[in-house]
């Protein structure tokens, strides 16, 4: 499927579409249909029951959305939270400059400087796209948002670049009223925002986007993790030092490219995450590791969480797995003149940080792509089932009065423990296509032998499921029971 084909599927069933449309749009900004925002929900809630309900050392937080300016001056955000812009001097167009480059097929390493840049532009004689006019010299564009607070805006602030600070600056608060004990995990799904040049790919590149993350907070001498149960499990890496893909074990990876234990096995947990719980193919599952200048200046070891999605022409990122060092929190002690050292088993530590970081917008639109199929002659969006926006519909076999009571009954029965829907329109064929498109994993069918208390299917309906198409009669007195073991519980 391509960026337009998929833009516009989920536009015409209710997924997403770009903000103040009416207006013409926004780029870089999108709003969730009413689809769309229950599919984002269920992923989320799937991240946090994955991820944070396991353990009880990990606890989700909400951070605010707006910053004073000085934390994020001791983060590195206000100096170094840059894109490269380039500018034509004609019709004053801005482009982001390793776009440009890789739309003229010249590969350009992910930390490039602005002069380094400028002289492949040069090289490769490279113009505005637009009007063909001579580009300027490319220069630092800082993402952050910029916001003035107080009555006067005297007071400068920031919209959020990341809602990984919410969980550093909140990490000493955290410690000191829990358990004061490490490893401590400091969950956030939040709103960032980035002043992105030249927002693109559908929701790729967003100015407002929503993160999952997990912030690890660890002793690096004394975090030892139990990864007996992945100790077989082989992944698809990239490794910066091979650049070559490979798959390799747990302890492949630890010890042949120096990777912590703690590290391989939340690769690990990752890759489970994507493969066996939300249906990612293995073979376009990858971990593609960053060194050298593509590596962030803060990370020990800095590795992408990338997918393979046809609409954007092959693997891209979906999240990443950051081991930190104490970076975070030395920078928050140094700027805010607080120790954010703690006290654990006799010893005082600067907390190391393993970040677990995730785009849910990234993964919505990647959840799409891969789960929307032909099938013969229907259109099908396989999404896993605890996925699905709606996960049951409900149809009488016709419009009848006769009908509506019987399916009003099934309909209280459910509703409150799934998300049930009723659709009278239409010829059933047509039904079950209109909910084959969205992903609903099960249609009912209440006919007229459900509602004839003469006959030996009263009370009885028609389950049919969309992944088979195959159909089986149920008593409604065990609709609850058979759907809690469909869904699992």
């Amino acid at each position: 499927m391509k960026i337009d084909e998929l833009l516009a599927y989920a536009k015409s069933k209710g997924f997403f579409w770009q903000s103040a449309e009416i207006y013409g749009g926004a780029s870089g900004l999108f709003d969730y249909g009413h689809l769309g925002a229950l599919l984002k929900r269920r992923f989320e809630q799937a991240w946090l029951s994955y991820f944070v309900d396991v353990s009880e050392d990990y606890h989700l937080i909400d951070g605010s959305t707006m910053f004073p300016e000085k934390p994020l001056v001791a983060s590195g955000h206000a100096a170094r939270f840059n894109d490269i812009l380039v500018g034509c001097t004609k019709c004053k167009t801005y482009y982001r400059a390793d776009v440009l480059l890789s739309e003229h097929k010249v590969e350009v390493s992910e930390g490039a400087s602005a002069d380094e840049m400028d002289t492949l532009i040069k090289k490769h004689k490279i113009t505005c796209p637009k009007d063909k006019g001579t580009l300027g010299k490319p220069r630092a564009f800082n993402m952050m948002i910029d916001v003035g607070l107080g009555p006067e805006k005297a007071d400068k602030g920031y919209l959020r670049p990341e809602t990984a600070q919410s969980a550093y600056l909140n990490f000493f608060q955290e410690f000191n009223v829990l358990r004061k004990s490490l490893p401590l995990g400091i969950a956030i799904i939040g709103r960032a925002y980035r002043n992105e040049i030249s927002p693109r790919q559908g929701l790729y590149r967003m100015r407002e986007l929503t993160q999952a993350e997990l912030q690890i907070f660890f002793d690096p001498e004394s975090w030892i993790v139990d990864a007996k149960k992945f100790a077989k499990r082989k992944m698809n890496v990239v490794p910066y030092k091979d650049k070559k893909l490979q798959s390799l074990t747990l302890e492949e990876i630890s010890k042949r490219y120096d990777v912590p234990e703690f590290y391989a096995y939340h690769m690990a947990l990752i890759e489970a995450f994507y493969t066996e719980l939300i249906g990612v193919p293995k073979e376009k599952f990858r971990f593609l590791e960053k060194g050298g200048d593509e590596k962030a200046f803060y990370n020990k070891i800095h590795m992408d969480i990338e997918v393979e999605v046809e609409s954007w022409g092959g693997f891209r990122e979906v999240g990443g797995l950051h081991y930190r060092g104490d970076y975070d929190l030395s920078s928050h002690s140094k700027g805010s003149g607080q120790d954010l050292s703690v006290a654990v088993d006799g010893k005082k530590v600067v907390p190391n940080v393993l970040e677990l970081s995730f785009g849910v917008d990234r993964n919505i639109w990647m959840l799409l792509d891969l789960t929307y199929k032909k099938d013969g002659e229907r259109n099908v969006l396989m999404l896993p089932r605890f996925l699905a926006p709606y996960q049951i519909a409900i149809f009488p076999l016709q419009k009848d009065e006769k009908l509506d009571a019987m399916v009003d009954k099934v309909y209280s029965i459910l509703r409150y423990k799934f998300k049930t829907v009723r659709d009278y329109t239409g010829s059933i064929g047509r039904r079950y296509a209109r909910m084959d498109d969205i992903g609903t994993p099960f249609c009912i069918t209440v006919d007229y032998q459900s509602a004839d208390k003469g006959s030996k299917e009263f009370d009885t309906v028609t389950v049919r499921s969309r992944d088979d198409k195959k159909q089986v009669r149920v008593k409604t007195s065990e609709l609850l029971d058979f759907f809690r073991e469909q869904y699992g519980g």
